[in-house]
């Protein structure tokens, strides 16, 4: 059964007490970023609730991590003063506990309606990995582009496939998304197409956020992966097909890529997803040695993307997918980031490539979706092949408790015309 807060928590909410998922906002447009955690319709301010004393806990009395414009700090501490704070905050909000439920002070400058801040970016994101970790969707890449007869890459059942991203163009949802312009492909002899993507997609992901990180030239062992990921985001990372296609070879993605990366608000932890583990696709052959996990799990998210066509007043559920599908574990592919020595950083990020299922209905993108544009998407009175401007992309990702969900909320972004 559902834990029972104080606060007023609906049954479809994605933010119930079993959640408490760690964003970074504003009270008011001029006020100072600083850290909260939803709960139903509210976020909780971690700096009111750490001035007031009530982290009293050995890891987090004198520490100063919730008086910070980002989370860092906190995520960097590691997983014993994340549960720290998980005990004491699911205390502190329950039905039952009368330290904030009857301080009316405090809770007027401590729970803030959530439709009244400006929410952030959670972290400051150091470095971004993106993986290539959906055999469904590298099956599908790879037949649209390679034929059917040899569509995945014998590397690819190795090793988790990834490329350095572009942190600084990370944006919190609801952030705008500019078509961006670049090179395509030539036609016949003429020179290549130069002017803004017409081939622009959305990806459905999810990305974890690094928590503790490692020393240059030392590796994080798999069975200790987990305690070096502090939890997951929704993400969109959008895609100019076109301008990706021309460029890639030898190097791989670029200005197709780097343009912009959407992310939900609110990091759901780790601690918060346990409940939903479960497990992983038989991979074959068997991995190297550095990434067999005496526990391999998945965990049990469903998925879901609506596009809003520019103009039209309501959106269309275009594809319901699930974290579940991913044939290399977060821990793997952390795990193999560092064997060679590289060194992570609290907040750093890492995607998991796009999240494709086994049916049409799953596909996580529209180049998948309509078959690089071959078969049009139907859209409530209208059709898509790639994403038009005004267009809007919403992802949404939660866990079916008993009688409760943990969510992360939404991840969104409208499609504003390239400049001239």
């Amino acid at each position: 059964m559902a834990l029972k807060s104080f606060v007023e928590v609906e049954p479809e909410s994605h933010f119930p007490l079993e959640n408490l998922p760690y964003g970074v906002f504003k009270p008011e447009p001029g006020s100072l970023p600083r850290p909260g955690v939803a709960i139903g319709e509210y976020v909780l301010d971690l700096s009111e609730i750490a001035f007031a004393g009530l982290f009293d806990g050995p890891l987090l009395s004198n520490s100063d991590c919730f008086n910070q414009p980002n989370l860092n700090k906190f995520v960097g501490l590691g997983r014993p003063a994340w549960k720290e704070a998980r005990v004491t905050l699911q205390k502190l909000l329950s039905a039952t506990e009368p330290t904030l439920r009857d301080n009316a002070d405090l809770r007027l400058i401590a729970l803030l309606p959530m439709e009244k801040v400006q929410m952030l970016l959670p972290v400051a994101i150091g470095d971004y990995t993106d993986f290539f970790a959906s055999m469904h969707h590298a099956k599908n890449c790879g037949t649209l582009f390679r034929g059917p007869e040899n569509p995945i890459n014998l590397n690819w059942f190795h090793l988790p496939i990834a490329y350095h991203g572009r942190a600084s163009s990370i944006v919190v949802s609801g952030t705008d998304i500019i078509r961006p312009r670049g090179q395509g492909h030539p036609t016949g002899n003429s020179a290549p197409y130069f002017g803004p993507s017409r081939k622009l997609d959305f990806e459905l992901e999810m990305a974890a956020i690094v928590g503790p990180g490692n020393e240059l030239g030392t590796t994080i062992d798999i069975n200790d992966a987990a305690n070096h990921i502090f939890g997951l985001v929704l993400m969109n990372d959008w895609s100019a097909r076109d301008i990706q296609a021309w460029e890639y070879v030898p190097l791989g993605p670029f200005l197709g890529k780097s343009f912009g990366t959407t992310i939900s608000p609110w990091i759901v932890t780790l601690d918060a997803l346990e409940p939903f583990a479960c497990e992983v696709p038989k991979q074959n052959p068997s991995p190297l040695t550095y990434l067999v996990e005496k526990t391999s799990r998945n965990y049990d998210i469903s998925l879901e993307v609506l596009i809003k066509p520019s103009g039209q007043a309501d959106s269309c559920v275009v594809t319901r997918s699930n974290f579940n599908h991913l044939y290399w574990t977060i821990t793997q592919q952390l795990a193999h980031h560092t064997i060679n020595g590289c060194n992570l950083r609290p907040g750093d990020m890492f995607g998991t490539g796009t999240i494709s299922g086994p049916e049409p209905e799953s596909y996580g993108c529209l180049l998948e979706l309509t078959w690089n544009g071959q078969k049009p998407l139907s859209l409530g009175g209208t059709t898509r092949t790639f994403l038009e401007d005004g267009d809007e992309v919403t992802f949404f990702g939660y866990c079916q408790g008993n009688g409760y969900k943990v969510g992360f909320g939404r991840c969104s972004g409208k499609i504003v015309p390239s400049p001239q």
